[in-house]
Order: structure tokens, then C-alpha cells, then sequence
């Protein structure tokens, strides 16, 4: 379900999100400038448990090619397994606006124990004008379902938002009619990248 970041005025009241890298998939380096990014992330709130467990939280649904890049990211990652990690939200398991209370739930409970794991949330974005294309990484927690009004809460440490597509008008027709051939390459992607920073 396409998201909008908590960082933005709506919202103010939520931890804000910061916005460490933007680039295009198209770009040969993507990959690895999105990992060096998530590296450099991960590092910083993981200081007390480098060894910790990581939950790479992928929302989307199957359903709408638009909103597939969260599943295809997780079918990606779950096919290649990073270590010391798991992924929520596959095509076989999608997590959407109808279930995303249960896995709040899951990660609530994870929350108390003595070393939480860390969570990178992976959704679609719709943007405007320039920027569809883009991938965005960051520090702070993603909004699924904004992008589209649905009034969802946040989730994760680490987000990770690939602009399908235009926004600000039909958004919900807009995500399914978006080429899912566009969505795959971006999803592959970021898929990648999260190989690479998980495994290292």
C-alpha cells in the first residue's frame, strides 16, 4: 500500500522520519549506494546489539501491481535468506491494511524484550513529477497506506520507499493500472540492496 513518510506536517506528533538517501534504480550503483546507506543506519541503532535480529517488514499487496513492490521485495529476500533476519510480507504472505494490526501486535511484543529486533519497513510511494523512479532510505518510521488515506500506524526504524508512480489524484487506480514490470525492477533493487547490507 503506498505510504507517505511520518516526517511529514499532518503527523506531527510521530517520531520523524530523515531521509538519508534518494536514487534512481536506474542508476548502475543503486544497489550498493542503498546498502552503504542502510550499513551506515544500521550501525547507529544497533550499537548496543550488533549481532541482533533484524525484521524486514514488506507492505504491499498482490493484488495491485502498484502496491506489489513490498511482496516482491520480501519474495526476494525470503529466496535468499540474510542472516539473523527475517521477512514479513511475501506474494505467498502479503502484509496489507487488512492484517498490519496483527504483525503491530507482533513487533509490540518484540518490543519488550531486552534487545528488540531492528525494523526496516519496504513499501510502494507514489511521488510527483521527476521522482517516480526513485528510491528513498531512511531513519525512521514509514506510514503505509497515506499515500492512498488510510489511516494505518507506523512502523520501523529503517524505511525503504520506491516511487511507483505519480500521486495526488486516483491514487488507488493509479497504483493498479502501474506497470509491474517497472515495479519489478525497482523491487529487485531494493531487494539487493538489503542483501548486501544484511549480509555484511
Amino acid at each position: 500500500m503506498a505510504n507517505r513518510l511520518a516526517a511529514e506536517p499532518q503527523r506531527e506528533a510521530l517520531p520523524k522520519s530523515e531521509t538519508v538517501l534518494r536514487v534512481n534504480y536506474k542508476d548502475r550503483q543503486a544497489a550498493e549506494k542503498i546498502a552503504g546507506a542502510l550499513i551506515i543506519i544500521m550501525s547507529g541503532l544497533q550499537e548496543r546489539s550488533p549481532e541482533g535480529r533484524r525484521i524486514v517488514l514488506c507492505i504491499g499487496s498482490d493484488r495491485s501491481t502498484g502496491d506489489s513492490l513490498g511482496p516482491l521485495v520480501g519474495t526476494y529476500l525470503q529466496q535468499n535468506a540474510p542472516p539473523r533476519t527475517a521477512v514479513w510480507g511475501t506474494l505467498a504472505d502479503p502484509v496489507h491494511a487488512l492484517n498490519l494490526e496483527r504483525y503491530r501486535a507482533e513487533l509490540d511484543h518484540y518490543s519488550t524484550q531486552k534487545i528488540p529486533p531492528l525494523v526496516i519497513a519496504v513499501d510502494a510511494c507514489l511521488g510527483r513529477p521527476g521522482s517516480v523512479g526513485l528510491i528513498e532510505v531512511g531513519r525512521g518510521p514509514l506510514l503505509p497506506g497515506a499515500g492512498v488515506n488510510k489511516k494505518l500506524p507506523p512502523v520501523g526504524q529503517i524505511y525503504l520507499s520506491g516511487i511507483v508512480n505519480l500521486g495526488g489524484f486516483m491514487e488507488q487506480m493509479v497504483l493498479q493500472s502501474t506497470r509491474l514490470h517497472h515495479v519489478l525492477e525497482i523491487s529487485t533493487v531494493i531487494g539487493r540492496s538489503l542483501q548486501l547490507a544484511l549480509d555484511s
